[in-house]
């Protein structure tokens, strides 16, 4: 917001180096970038330009946050993409028998220990924790879509969790080219001088 609301900006640069995280954080992020982007078109008639620029990692929910704005760039040897989502757990139920352990779950509510990493997983869990996890990740496509538009060129691969190096971003319509945030400021912005709000 102090970028957006600084006299002097030219652009805003959004400078991400995150393997991902949580969609929610994620979508809180893209959804200020968007907001504030059409905030500032409505008071001064005017768009703000807004960059994405990867480091090392734009992946998952970075690259969440990256397709909120007007362009991303990355370095050649940046990690992007990731474009899918996951929920980790482990099964212990095995071993637990083979030590002579009994697992003593209380729980109010059908499923209120499913994913319990010491109890067998049913079945009928797992189908719907997938159909959650599939949800989300319609939504993270869509996201996307919107974020890139025609400028994807990748298959449905691009959606599949795979990550690509920065100079393949490029072919796949994932970045618009290659640069860093001096680069990005100098040559798409005019800007010598960076101001770091964070």
């Amino acid at each position: 917001r102090e970028a957006f609301e600084a006299e002097d900006v030219k652009g805003v640069i959004l400078r991400i180096n995150s393997p991902g995280g949580s969609p929610v954080q994620a979508g809180y992020i893209n959804d200020e970038v968007r907001r504030l982007k059409a905030k500032y078109k409505k008071d001064k008639g005017r768009d703000m330009p807004v960059y994405a620029v990867a480091v090392d990692l734009c992946a998952s929910g970075g690259y969440y946050i990256a397709v909120a704005a007007d362009k991303i760039y990355a370095d050649k040897g940046s990690l992007v993409g990731s474009i899918g989502v996951r929920m980790d757990s482990f099964g212990f139920q095995k071993a637990m028998e083979d030590l002579g352990v009994e697992r003593r779950l209380l729980t109010a509510g059908d499923h209120k220990g499913m994913l319990d990493p010491f109890s067998p997983l049913k079945e009928q869990d797992r189908v719907f924790v997938q159909a959650m996890l599939d949800q989300l990740h319609g939504q993270f496509i869509q996201v996307v879509k919107d974020g890139r538009g025609e400028r994807l060129k990748g298959g449905d691969e691009v959606f599949s969790g795979l990550f690509w190096s920065g100079e393949q971003a490029v072919g796949l319509g994932l970045v618009d080219g290659l640069g860093s945030s001096a680069s990005v400021a100098r040559d798409q912005i005019g800007a010598e001088t960076i101001v770091d709000y964070t």
